[in-house]
């Protein structure tokens, strides 16, 4: 190595060490990072073998020391009369394009509309700027093929299809009889990346993702067009379980989806930590995240609901679903549910009934007359709902507000489903290694803590709330350790290159 080079790489490794955290060098607790020496005998292995080999070793290393914590920006409102949905942006292809899509924790696949696509609007009410995906215009897009192993994942979450040019399909049918079908494809996703204090910005990993040629239904309405769909459900094909087999990210995302001042919101995919969660199982076994709700309460009075109604057997249950704007309760819960509210504002409120739903005409703040109501879950967790959890404000008489039941009627369903009516306001933590669920009422407009895993295996906590700013996301001295560290690491890499290679 000529002197020049061996002064350039002492002198980066030096100040590596300075500048970067004890534990990013050593072991952590001041304990020295010890790595054994291995011989490793030819006998006849090429050399471009071993570095094929090396390197992949060198990417799972990195996987499981680097694993992070991947920030969304989150736009919408629950607000039916305004948006109606969350939605957020991703960035797919090379070069990057962004789409924007809704957040539905009630299906498991990201799809965008793709080129040529019939019933996919061009234009939408939320002033946005809807785009298409072309495969072919991308650089590292490539198609899913029928034979391909990875076709077969696309079985657990939709109807697969598999078309004459042997391209691995799908087509989804949604519950407000909605519709989208199209084909598989694989390409760069990009995003930000939390690892300890550090933001590294713009990584990238391949995913599977949907490329939809046909909409229907609400999907075809230009009000509240997006590109597409961001299922986080647990199955094969969903980002959330590809970024976290890969090493990205844990196994976990959490939101937290503002319900006032034009909504918006957080969403990493990482753990949000707060003291007050708390959390109850999963039902094993689900497609959907269903839990076990037990019984209900208003204004601390258990209501006479038998929990049979709540139990979960095939189509039947309770499900934390953010694709639904409002909340849905099975007749034998709802009545129960509407009448205990009535009778305990009669006095305050005048009550009316309009176009079939229960509402009220009042004239006082809904939070000082209206009874705060329970959901209690297996395991001792209860979610607490305000009365604006449960209630929507659609217009006013003579200066009265008129405030309207948000739950609706299921009749002869059976099912449960929580909607944005009720997750707003509220921290909730999908925790899938654990197979739990755990919120806690929150101020979204406000940061939050989330865990991230570092190299030293420690918990470190990062402010997720100025990330979704977007304005100076991270202290720039914070950002030192890992600009020194990725300078040592080019430096040593074009040595490599120039006098090993």
């Amino acid at each position: 190595m000529p002197p020049a080079s061996i002064l350039l790489v002492f002198v980066t490794v030096a100040v590596a060490m300075e500048v970067l955290p004890d534990a990013a060098v050593f072991g952590g607790e001041g304990k020295s990072l010890t790595l054994t020496l291995e011989r490793t005998s030819h006998n006849g292995v090429e050399m471009s073998q071993l570095r094929d080999r090396d390197r992949v070793r060198h990417v799972r290393f990195l996987q499981q020391q680097l694993t992070g914590v991947v920030d969304f920006q989150v736009e919408g409102t629950y607000d039916p009369f305004i948006v109606g949905l969350y939605y957020t942006k991703v960035k797919l292809g090379t070069p990057p394009k962004e789409f924007y899509v809704q957040i539905d924790t009630g299906s498991d696949v990201l799809w965008v509309s793709c080129n040529s696509c019939n019933g996919c609007p061009t234009s939408s009410g939320l002033q946005i700027q809807l785009e298409f995906f072309d495969p072919t215009s991308s650089s590292t897009a490539s198609l899913i093929s029928c034979s391909d192993r990875r076709c077969d994942l696309g079985t657990q979450s939709s109807d697969s299809l598999c078309s004459s040019q042997n391209q691995c399909g799908y087509r989804f049918q949604y519950g407000d009889g909605s519709g989208a079908s199209g084909f598989y494809a694989s390409d760069l996703m990009y995003f930000d990346t939390i690892i300890g204090n550090s933001l590294a910005s713009n990584s990238s990993a391949p995913i599977i993702f949907g490329c939809s040629t046909s909409q229907t239904g609400d999907l075809t309405k230009m009000d509240r067009a997006v590109d597409g769909i961001f299922g986080f459900g647990q199955q094969g094909f969903s980002v959330v379980s590809q970024l976290s087999s890969q090493g990205i990210t844990p196994n976990v995302f959490s939101h937290c989806l503002k319900g006032g001042n034009g909504g918006g919101g957080i969403l990493v995919l990482g753990q949000i930590v707060e003291p007050n969660l708390v959390y109850t199982p999963l039902v094993p076994s689900q497609p959907h995240y269903n839990l076990n709700l037990q019984s209900i309460a208003v204004n601390g009075q258990i209501l006479p609901i038998d929990p049979a109604v709540f139990q979960t057997s095939n189509n039947r249950g309770t499900i934390i679903d953010s694709g639904t704007t409002l909340a849905y309760l099975s007749e034998e819960a709802y009545d129960p549910f509407v009448n205990a509210i009535t009778q305990t504002v009669s006095q305050s409120v005048r009550p009316l009934v309009s176009k079939g739903i229960q509402c009220y005409l009042t004239t006082s703040s809904v939070s000082e007359i209206f009874p705060p109501a329970s959901l209690n879950f297996a395991g001792g967790a209860s979610m607490l709902l305000k009365p604006e959890d449960y209630l929507l404000q659609q217009n006013s008489i003579s200066g009265a507000a008129v405030w309207c039941i948000g739950f609706q009627k299921l009749q002869g369903q059976g099912i449960t489903i929580l909607g944005d009516l009720v997750l707003k306001d509220k921290i909730v933590v999908y925790d899938l290694a654990g197979q739990r669920i755990g919120w806690a009422n929150y101020n979204c407009s406000s940061s939050v803590h989330v865990s991230t895993s570092t190299s030293n295996g420690k918990t470190e906590f990062f402010n997720a709330g100025q990330i979704d700013n977007g304005s100076s996301r991270l202290d720039y001295y914070e950002m030192i350790p890992t600009i020194v560290l990725a300078f040592s690491l080019h430096v040593l890499s074009l040595w490599w290159h120039i006098y090993i290679l």
